[in-house]
């Protein structure tokens, strides 16, 4: 009777903390679109929240990541799809498994934003995957991480929260194209899909 009963009280603990996870990323995305409407100037109004699309909760694209410094980082640019430029240093490589797939991403430090106080510890991963131009935006999503995420030489990446740039959603943006060196030979079911009205 005791086995049967801690048997039934794992699986609760396990489905509260399941459900938990699908909460916190429901709660992110709604923050996430909300935003868009404190943008006056931003591709997205009120009327066009239905057309977010996104993949359901997957805790197994939630991935821990050893994280590996860049030593003398040099500058380059990175294109956007208006032509233009913008200047980044590659900050470090993150390498990582999911669905028995070893794969690796360079993160990048904006020079621009380093000199603003609020995004002065942001850091930049623009990334494209085998979903990219299929189920997902095919111009490639972008994650966001904190130096302060990374704990020694770890860090937890999660591709739920992977988000579309405004040009996904809208012409006349200046929208980063993700480096070769971030296409990912494998498909990332998780975060943002292409957004679900034409434009």
């Amino acid at each position: 009777m005791n086995k049967i009963l801690l048997i039934i009280l794992t699986i609760c603990a396990f489905q509260i903390k399941a459900q938990t996870y699908q909460e916190i990323i429901a709660q992110h995305r709604e923050t996430y679109k909300n935003e868009f409407l404190k943008d006056a100037e931003g591709p997205i109004k009120k009327e066009d929240m239905p057309y977010f699309d996104f993949y359901e909760p997957d805790t197994n694209y939630r991935v821990k990541c050893q994280f590996k410094a860049k030593k003398d980082p040099s500058t380059f640019k990175i294109p956007t799809v208006d032509g233009k430029q913008k200047e980044y240093f590659k900050y470090g490589v993150l390498s990582f498994e999911i669905n028995g797939k070893k794969l690796i991403l360079n993160v990048y430090r904006s020079l621009s934003l380093m000199n603003n106080p609020k995004y002065k510890n942001y850091l930049f991963i623009p990334f494209k995957d085998q979903t990219s131009g299929k189920e997902t935006y095919g111009g490639g999503r972008y994650l966001d991480l904190q130096t302060t995420d990374i704990q020694g030489d770890s860090v937890i990446l999660d591709f739920n929260k992977a988000y579309n740039p405004y040009c996904a959603f809208s012409s006349g943006f200046s929208c980063p194209i993700p480096p070769k060196e971030n296409h990912l030979k494998a498909s990332i079911e998780a975060g943002e899909k292409n957004f679900k009205k034409a434009h």
